[in-house]
């Protein structure tokens, strides 16, 4: 496995993708949410990362976590005003007439992906979430980067057909 300082700079700059994208205002920093993610692996007992890929595959679920948790926390408290906005998917527009994406609804139609189909959930998570290239998304799901990327594109169309009926 890598070593911390690249593995450090590496969830440091998956966090800044996202973290540009985000509502001006927002609480969350950069540093915060990777500091917050380290953490959180950290305390995790008896795991042992396979290589780079599983490192980050399991960062970019807890970057999730803290994300979709800060959300509900601002929706609380603004009442439905606080839902954290994010850009895209992965550098991709989700929908051309929809550019911005609440992290809360992303994370509900996740949740309703993963029921149909709980390898193309991974796989959006992975990309977006983790930051994970095809090559390394391939990788941490031992499959092929062609089967990625057909799954990549089916499950980024029905991410908008279920956020567009949101």
């Amino acid at each position: 496995m890598a070593d911390y300082q690249e593995l450090y700079s590496e969830l440091r700059r998956i966090a800044h993708r996202y973290m540009r994208g985000e509502c001006p205002g927002h609480v969350l920093q950069t540093t915060a949410l990777v500091n917050e993610a380290y953490l959180r692996l950290s305390e995790l007992d008896r795991v042992e990362y396979q290589d780079r890929q599983h490192f980050l595959a399991l960062a970019s679920t807890f970057m999730r976590r803290i994300l979709v948790d800060e959300a509900r926390a601002r929706a609380r408290d603004k009442r439905g005003g606080g839902a954290i906005i994010l850009t895209s998917i992965d550098g991709h527009d989700v929908a051309a007439a929809s550019p911005e994406i609440d992290v809360e609804a992303l994370d509900a139609a996740l949740e309703a992906l993963a029921i149909l189909d709980p390898r193309q959930a991974r796989i959006v998570e992975l990309r977006f979430f983790g930051g994970l290239t095809m090559d390394e998304t391939a990788s941490a799901l031992g499959v092929s980067p062609a089967t990625i990327g057909r799954e990549w594109v089916s499950a980024r169309a029905w991410l908008y057909h279920h956020l567009s009926r949101a």
